[in-house]
């Protein structure tokens, strides 16, 4: 299960997402917004979040005017891996070496056919594990407030 959300500017970006899933045959939930009133992303971006850190959804797509404030909000909940992506080289990568478990793109960054590039790619590409494990173990020894040097 796929959760998404986004604010009222990411929201056309969204519902582009969906036929992409739709397309692919993955399930989704959609933690809102259904409207184009003015909201918080935080809000949404925390939703979509805990969906993904609880284990209810394997991986989550979230969508802003930029990408950049939904996926701080992300961010900070405990677990989750968020990447701001316009590219489908870095969706990929940060699918294969940082195991990224939430992607978030920019409505005002980057147009449909490219934001359903950029999900597929992202939604398609597997962790290697190997050497890039530590670093993710790294990442969540930090997340816990570890020192890892």
């Amino acid at each position: 299960m796929i959760a998404l959300a986004s604010d009222h500017v990411g929201r056309s970006l969204k519902e582009e997402i969906k036929t992409l899933l739709d397309e692919m045959g993955l399930p989704y939930q959609d933690f809102g917004t259904d409207s184009e009133e003015r909201v918080d992303y935080p809000v949404y971006g925390a939703r979509a979040a805990r969906a993904v850190a609880s284990g209810a959804c394997e991986r989550g797509i979230i969508c802003c005017g930029t990408g950049v404030g939904i996926s701080l909000a992300a961010n900070k909940i405990h677990g989750i891996r968020c990447v701001v992506c316009s590219d489908c080289y870095s969706a990929a990568l940060s699918r294969q070496h940082n195991d990224t478990n939430m992607l978030s793109m920019g409505s005002r960054v980057v147009g449909s056919d490219l934001g359903k590039m950029i999900a597929r790619m992202w939604l398609t590409m597997a962790f290697e594990g190997g050497r890039h494990q530590r670093r993710v173990e790294q990442i969540a020894a930090l997340e816990e407030g570890k020192a890892i040097e």
